[in-house]
């Protein structure tokens, strides 16, 4: 081992206070853990070195006596003193310490958990198509979800009637099964219960001992006005319920707006194309448009207006989500040329040509140019 001070090895003042000292050996553990530099001697030294000098700051008892004596106050190194034992387990060194190593192990503890307590239940995802009037107004809806839950049989314990799970012989309950190898003891999966702790000899015949059943559950679900196309909604607790009576995880909504035939969504914005006559665009008027609500406008069409112009009807469009107001709707206008006149329609075209001093060209069917 170094002959550099534990304060130095961690990189702290010799006053550093308890978070101090276990913030920098987290800061240690972590990046010259074995497990992340598998065959670097260096750094399986420098995890070893790491490791006494928190052993020693972090216990009250033998930082005062190292700070007093040095190493040969707390007998690092020497026969049965710290050196001598202090890589067999994971839990030898890191006992309560086990949420810095959550990374390596799983979250387990160095010595670890019993695997057949109750466990987190796992998470939903439901895709629902919405439309585009739905996603403006807002609508409840009703869907149904395929889900395991908890065996009513036998309460989600996997045994049947009149009989329980008993604990692995072999792992004797912790669902793992611990070999050294070397300075560490490795932990693997117990073969016999598969990690579970428990051994179920007369397993429940509705769930076959899996503790938990499909059904199939109708949930309502509320749209709020202005969703977009993506929105996770989030629904507690309406996941799958969890091994060994843990809680359900959560059920999360994800929208997709379909196509309208009329209204494109930009943003909270609305575009709508709206045709329009020859004559309405030359002598302008009155023309009724329809929106999102489902209702009908009327908006004006001045003289002269040309194709492709577009107009605003403010607060027409989408709500702002979680908010105040709404977006606008755009309306482009299309002129519709005529593909068939009468003869008194083609007499009067005519005549608006000679007046506007285009004159006649020599195919009747051509009477404008493009320009």
């Amino acid at each position: 081992m170094s002959e550099r001070s534990y304060y130095e090895i961690l990189g702290v003042a010799q006053g550093a206070t308890d978070d101090e000292i276990k913030a920098a050996y987290r800061k240690l553990a972590i990046k010259y853990h074995p497990d992340k530099n598998k065959g670097d001697k260096a750094s399986e030294e420098k995890f070893k070195e790491a490791t006494e000098a928190y052993e020693v700051l972090r216990d009250p008892k033998k930082r005062q006596a190292y700070d007093q004596y040095g190493k040969a106050g707390v007998g690092a190194g020497g026969p049965g003193g710290f050196g001598s034992g202090a890589y067999t387990d994971f839990s030898d060194i890191f006992g309560d310490f086990g949420d810095i190593f959550g990374d390596f192990f799983g979250g387990a503890r160095g010595g670890g958990t019993r695997r057949g307590g109750p466990q987190r239940g796992s998470d939903l995802r439901y895709n629902l198509e919405v439309s585009l009037e739905d996603a403006a107004l807002g609508r409840e809806y009703k869907i149904e979800i395929p889900r395991l839950e908890t065996c009513s049989d036998c309460g989600g314990s996997g045994a049947a009637k009149g009989s329980a799970p008993t604990t692995c012989p072999d792992c004797g309950g912790s669902g793992q099964i611990r070999r050294s190898q070397g300075f560490f003891s490795v932990a693997t999966t117990c073969g016999t219960c598969r990690g579970k702790g428990t051994i179920i000899s007369n397993p429940c015949k509705t769930c076959h001992g899996q503790g938990l059943v499909e059904k199939r559950r109708t949930i309502n679900i509320k749209i709020p006005p202005g969703i977009e196309s993506g929105s996770r909604l989030k629904v507690s607790g309406e996941g799958e319920a969890g091994p060994n009576g843990g809680p359900h995880g959560d059920l999360y909504v994800v929208t997709h707006i379909k196509k309208h035939e009329l209204f494109e969504r930009q943003a909270n914005d609305l575009i709508l194309n709206k045709k329009i006559s020859l004559t309405q665009a030359i002598l302008g008027g009155d023309i009724e448009v329809p929106t999102i609500d489902g209702k009908k406008v009327k908006m004006k069409i001045p003289e002269g207006t040309e194709s492709g112009q577009v107009f605003r009807l403010k607060g027409h469009g989408i709500p702002y989500l979680g908010g105040y107001g709404k977006g606008d709707q755009h309306v482009v206008v299309k002129i519709e040329i005529p593909k068939k006149l009468s003869r008194r329609q083609r007499e009067l075209i005519e005549e608006f040509a000679r007046e506007s001093g285009e004159g006649l060209p020599g195919s009747k069917g051509k009477i404008f140019t493009n320009k």
